[in-house]
C-alpha cells in the first residue's frame, strides 16, 4: 500500500512538474484570453446598463399618451428593476447558476420592450413624438450594440474554454484553477433577438 503511494505522488508530482515546466503549457495564453473575457464581460455589462439608462425615458414619454396600457408599462419597469437588482461581481460570469439567473433578468427586459414598442404602433401620437421617435433609435442602437459585445463576449469565452480543455493546457489549468467559463445559452440568444426587430416607420405625411 505504501508502494502504492508512493507511485501516486510520483505521478502527480511529474504532472505537475510538467504542467509548469512543459514548454507551451499555455500560461501565458490563460493570462491573455482570461484579460480578453473579463474585457468583453464588461462590455456587456456596459451596453446592458445603457438600455437600462434609456428604459425610464422611454417609459415617462409614453404615460404622457392617454389610455396608454398600464400592463405593459408595468412590466417593463418590473422587468427593469430584477435586472438591475443582481449584483454583479467579478464572480458572476465564474457562476453559471448566477450567470443563468442574470441572463434571464435581461431576457425579460427584452421580450417587456419589445412588447411596448410594438403596442407603440397603434398610437398615432407617439409615432408623430419626434423625443419618442429619438428613444426608439437609441434603443435600436442599444440592442445592436448588446448583441456585437455579447457575441463578442460568446467568441471569446469559446477561446478560453477550448485552450483550457486542449492537452497540455488543461494540466495547467488543474493546477493553477482556471476553470471552464459559462456562457451564453442559446434559449437566451433568441429571446434577446427580439427586441432589435421594431419597426422605425416614419410618421405619415414625413
Amino acid at each position: 500500500m505504501f508502494s502504492s503511494l508512493l507511485k501516486r505522488g510520483a505521478i502527480a508530482a511529474t504532472l505537475l512538474a510538467s504542467a509548469l515546466t512543459l514548454s507551451g503549457c499555455g500560461y501565458n495564453q490563460f493570462q491573455s484570453l482570461d484579460e480578453q473575457v473579463n474585457a468583453g464581460w464588461s462590455e456587456v455589462l456596459n451596453q446592458y446598463q445603457r438600455r437600462a439608462d434609456l428604459i425610464p425615458n422611454i417609459v415617462n414619454t409614453v404615460k404622457g399618451e392617454a389610455n396608454f396600457e398600464q400592463e405593459t408599462l408595468t412590466k417593463v419597469v418590473e422587468a427593469r428593476a430584477k435586472a438591475t437588482s443582481i449584483q454583479v461581481t467579478p464572480e458572476l460570469a465564474n457562476d453559471p447558476e448566477a450567470m443563468k439567473k442574470f441572463q434571464a433578468a435581461q431576457g425579460e427586459v427584452s421580450s417587456a420592450l419589445s412588447r411596448l414598442m410594438m403596442i407603440t404602433e397603434n398610437y398615432p401620437n407617439l409615432k408623430a413624438n419626434q423625443g419618442f421617435q429619438d428613444l426608439r433609435v437609441q434603443l435600436e442602437g442599444t440592442e445592436n450594440r448588446i448583441t456585437v459585445a455579447r457575441n463578442r463576449y460568446i467568441k471569446t469565452v469559446t477561446e478560453y474554454n477550448t485552450h483550457a480543455r486542449s492537452f497540455p493546457n488543461n494540466l495547467t489549468a488543474m493546477v493553477m484553477g482556471y476553470k471552464v467559463k459559462p456562457n451564453f445559452t442559446v434559449e437566451n440568444e433568441a429571446a434577446i433577438k427580439v427586441a432589435p426587430t421594431v419597426s422605425f416607420d416614419k410618421p405619415a405625411g414625413k
